[in-house]
Order: structure tokens, then C-alpha cells, then sequence
């Protein structure tokens, strides 16, 4: 999915457990360096962590992408979580609260959104694209 943004603040590839943990901290980095709140810093960072661990456990790889979207009366960033594994099946039962193909809590997805203002997902065989956005008005100083 081409998207329409400057360079990104952070960029990781997943390969492994310890690139969940560094997207995680990045966002959670960018987040406090806007200033955003503490509440918002560790929504960002749960759903971070949600999106690529869901790159391990069902691509094996892909990469995270964080970027400060921010405007001049809008706090804003958006992540975008990309792999080439098999695609979701069927992206309306997986959005489904309950719903695990691991066994889990099906809370993964769901969650995501919820936590974030913007969610949209795109899959097919070979490529899954997931972009998050928190937005929250910017405080007048």
C-alpha cells in the first residue's frame, strides 16, 4: 500500500522476538517525544506489539514502519505493519472478538482497534498491510 507520508521517524524489520520489543520502544519513543500522554504512549506500544508479533507468528518476517503524521492542530502517528506470508483469509472473521487461529484469546486484532483512532487492514496472499494512527489535539502552548 503506497502511502502518502515523509520519511519514516522509524523503520524495523522483524525477524524476531527482540524486533517486537524494538518497534514497541520506538513507538513508545516517538510518542513521549510528542509529548503525548502516558495512557496514549502505552496504547500505542500494546498495539505495536500486538501487529508484529502477528508478523512472527504467522509471516515469519515483515517490517514496521513509524511515522510522525502530526499536523499543525493534530498530534498523529501512524504505523504501518507489512509482511509477504499468507495473507488473512478472511479479514471479517479474524476483526471478530473471540476469534484465534493460535489458540489465544482472540482479543489481538479487535484490540488493535480499539485501542487506536485509525485501523485499516489489507490482506491477500503474499501481503498483509495493517496502518494504525493515534490522534489526539495538538495542546496549545
Amino acid at each position: 500500500m503506497n502511502v502518502p507520508f515523509e520519511e519514516a521517524a522509524y523503520i524495523v524489520s522483524i525477524e524476531d522476538s527482540t524486533d517486537v520489543l524494538k518497534a514497541r520502544q520506538n513507538a513508545r519513543e516517538l510518542a513521549a517525544r510528542l509529548k503525548l500522554g502516558s495512557a496514549d504512549q502505552t496504547r500505542l506500544a500494546t498495539a505495536v506489539s500486538e501487529l508484529t508479533r502477528n508478523v512472527l507468528q504467522y509471516a515469519g518476517r515483515g517490517q514496521c514502519r513509524i511515522f510522525n503524521t502530526s499536523t499543525d492542530t493534530q498530534t498523529r502517528i501512524t504505523v504501518i505493519v507489512e509482511d509477504q506470508g499468507p495473507g488473512i483469509p478472511d479479514i471479517e472473521l479474524a476483526m471478530r472478538d473471540g476469534y484465534s487461529t493460535s489458540n489465544g484469546l482472540g482479543a489481538g486484532l479487535p484490540g488493535v482497534q480499539r485501542l487506536m483512532d485509525e485501523f485499516r487492514i489489507t490482506s491477500r496472499p503474499g501481503h498483509t498491510c495493517l496502518i494504525i494512527t493515534i490522534n489526539r489535539p495538538r495542546l496549545a502552548l
